[in-house]
């Protein structure tokens, strides 16, 4: 018995019953949290089951109206569904939230509704849910901010610039806004003449000094003379795509031999044999390969400065932010299939 106590007394045993305890501690939590994650995976996936059809519009009455999720849940799963483009189930879940929200949640969810039938392309539907916002609360900027976009989308350029008013009374800055939407009803007004439209368009360029790519696209298109004569050097590297795909017979010479980056670009599309190499990488290739048989060419992109999204094509307001005039050009080496094209047409010839 005595040497029992000793052991029973010995550090070491104690040690043992310390680490014995620890681990039977740690089995016993992991055994229970690989439980509680089963049971919350098993209740996620019967939540989600509901969700992987649309359900029709009685169930979605049911289950909007049992209350068993927030309404802060439902306008999370509606804005699940518009981040991925799925309109249809988002304007469902709106329309019946819209029949039992509450007054307080009534205007937001009523804004969230008409701005995915902006997104979705039913402007007259969005129309009337914007105005319906502002007929109650006047002074909704983001009301007011959708409803310009609209009739922006719609072309009615005319009630796009009356909307500005309200904004500008609510210290909204438009002068950005009124500076695009009366270039953009310039350019649809088909009572004017080519010359009146250009000039205008100047007008409003020297005003403000913004809108350089939609300004001068349309002039190097209607008229390349007007153009390289009001033409801003220093605004070549936002132009390349245009100066690029510009016709060798309406290039002015005089203004491209004093630019240096002018230089550059038609020495490496093949019109000059000035520049023997450039800063830029892609002119620099460009022009070493013109002593090869390599058919490579200049291929274009547009980033948005504000938030980054990349188009195949420019834009003037970003789709995506609605920012103006934040279209960046980015260029690229690429095959000129064009140019093969042409050359095994002519082989049959």
């Amino acid at each position: 018995m005595n040497t029992f106590f000793i052991e029973f007394r010995d550090p070491l045993f104690s040690i043992i019953i310390f680490f014995a305890i620890i681990f039977t501690i740690t089995l016993s939590s992991y055994w229970l949290g690989r439980y509680r994650r089963k049971e919350d995976s098993r209740h996620l996936d019967k939540f989600l089951r509901q969700f992987r059809s649309l359900p029709s519009k009685e169930e979605l009455k049911v289950l909007i109206g049992s209350g068993e999720l927030s309404q802060k849940s439902w306008l999370l799963l509606a804005q699940s569904y518009f981040q991925n483009g799925d309109y249809e189930k988002s304007i469902e879940i709106y329309n019946e939230m819209l029949k039992v929200s509450s007054s307080a949640n009534k205007k937001e969810t009523l804004f969230l509704l008409g701005r995915t039938y902006f997104k979705a392309g039913f402007l007259e539907r969005a129309k009337q849910i914007f105005l319906e916002i502002l007929k109650k609360s006047p002074r909704t900027p983001q009301a007011l901010h959708y409803l310009l976009l609209v009739y922006e989308s719609m072309r009615n350029y005319k009630c796009a610039l009356d909307v500005l008013e309200p904004l500008h009374e609510l210290n909204k800055n438009i002068t950005h806004d009124k500076a695009y939407l009366k270039s953009l009803e310039l350019l649809n007004n088909t009572k004017l003449s080519v010359d009146q439209r250009s000039k205008e368009l100047l007008e409003i360029y020297s005003q403000t000094h913004q809108l350089c790519y939609l300004v001068f696209e349309y002039l190097f298109r209607v008229n390349p003379q007007l153009a390289w004569k009001n033409f801003d050097s220093s605004k070549s590297e936002l132009l390349t795509d245009i100066l690029w795909r510009l016709d060798a017979k309406n290039l002015n010479l005089d203004i491209i031999l004093q630019n240096s980056f002018l230089v550059e670009l038609y020495t490496a599309r093949g019109d000059l044999d000035l520049a023997t190499g450039s800063s830029v990488f892609e002119f620099n290739i460009l022009i070493a390969l013109k002593r090869s048989a390599v058919n490579a060419t200049l291929n274009f992109q547009y980033m948005c400065n504000n938030c980054k999204q990349v188009y195949p094509f420019i834009f003037h307001r970003c789709t995506h932010c609605h920012s103006i005039d934040s279209a960046r050009v980015e260029w690229s080496i690429a095959k000129n299939y064009h140019k093969d094209f042409s050359e095994e047409n002519n082989s049959f010839q």
